[in-house]
């Protein structure tokens, strides 16, 4: 899916996808301590009938694999958020709007009304700014707020910036080569709607300006306790890299966590999250659900994390090489090829259920 993505979008959009931080270091060995967990495999067990549900904030999904919130959704294709989350419903799963969104939460909410959503937010430099995106999500019916808070300041993502890459893109000559390389992705982008920050629209800021409002590097956690007095449904804390800030969340009374390095996108040497996660687990998995993201890219890379002790996994960069690839039609395939190779996994292993695989032994080779 990935490769076709490539052929049917502009370098600068897959890169945006495809690229993390800096050297990139962060994602790779996130990839890498994916390939290393080995599952207990147990024979000769009754798995005629395999049940992939999972509880997730009380509520039952199809499989615990949810969508992460992704940032400039219809620069990857033209249908968007809305397509996702179209999937998402169909499929009786979850999806994270952005606050980076190109869909806005009242549109969201009006194409597709009867999905699990959950909204991603920031604490924003000034605190009014939060609570109307806080108010947009809560009068549109979101069921949650995923606070990122592994954002303090924005990743240095050099491949971006080589690109140029701007929302809405500008025309520069090297736009004008690209146009020219992927004609039907430039006139689907610029005849369905103006490319913008839908959460924000109307504000009449630049990227740059945007983002300065957006990421507050005083950010703290009494900030949690504020959100908490103005939000009464669930909280859940995005970004989370070691026990001690996993520890310090869930005594502040929120409903899970996330643990992310934001799939490499941000530090380019911070830990890697599928390492960390039985141990997290052990420390606060009878306080908050945990679960985790960045590079998880099949089937078997999610039921790896599960059986390590994660309720659900949250995928990006897999759904967006199917939207690029084929639309809505291309998420559909994403979640379907990793839904076989997740019940295929747990019947291989002798699983009937995910508390069967939560109990499988699972680790990651030295």
């Amino acid at each position: 899916m990935a490769r076709v993505a490539k052929k049917r979008t502009p370098k600068v959009v897959f890169d945006y996808v495809a690229g993390s931080a800096v050297d990139e270091v962060a994602y790779s060995r996130s990839r890498a301590a994916f390939a290393r967990i080995e599952l207990n495999s147990n024979v000769l067990r009754d798995v005629s009938a395999i049940d992939t549900s999972e509880l997730i904030l009380g509520k039952s999904v199809d499989l615990p694999i949810c969508f992460a919130p992704t940032g400039y959704t219809r620069l990857m294709h033209h249908v968007g958020e809305a397509a996702v989350a179209n999937v998402a419903a169909q499929k009786n799963l979850i999806y994270a709007l952005s606050t980076m969104g190109t869909t806005s939460p009242a549109e969201l909410a009006q194409l597709v009304p009867g999905s699990r959503r959950w909204f991603q937010l920031y604490i924003m430099k000034n605190r009014a700014d939060t609570l109307a995106v806080v108010k947009q999500a809560k009068e549109n019916g979101f069921e949650a707020l995923v606070l990122t808070v592994d954002t303090p300041v924005p990743g240095l993502r050099y491949r971006d910036n080589r690109n140029g890459l701007t929302v809405p893109p500008k025309i520069r000559l090297d736009t004008i080569f690209a146009i020219a390389r992927k004609p039907r992705w430039w006139l689907n982008l610029f005849t369905t709607g103006k490319l913008e920050f839908a959460a924000f629209r109307g504000w009449d800021k630049s990227l740059s300006e945007l983002a300065d409002l957006i990421f507050d590097s005083s950010t703290t956690f009494e900030d949690i306790t504020w959100l908490r007095s103005v939000w009464d449904g669930p909280i859940v804390i995005k970004g989370i890299q070691n026990v001690e800030d996993a520890k310090a969340v869930a005594q502040l009374g929120v409903q899970a966590i996330i643990l992310s390095n934001h799939g490499g996108r941000q530090f380019d040497r911070g830990p890697v999250p599928l390492e960390i996660l039985e141990e997290v687990v052990a420390a606060v998995g009878t306080k908050v659900e945990v679960y985790i993201d960045g590079a998880v890219m099949s089937g078997l890379d999610a039921l790896g994390a599960i059986a390590l002790g994660a309720k659900a996994v949250f995928i990006g960069r897999a759904y967006l090489y199917g939207i690029m690839a084929n639309g809505e039609a291309g998420v559909d395939q994403i979640v379907e090829i990793m839904r076989k190779e997740f019940v295929n996994g747990m019947a291989l292993i002798g699983c009937r259920n995910i508390e069967e695989v939560r109990t499988n032994d699972a680790r990651i080779r030295n």
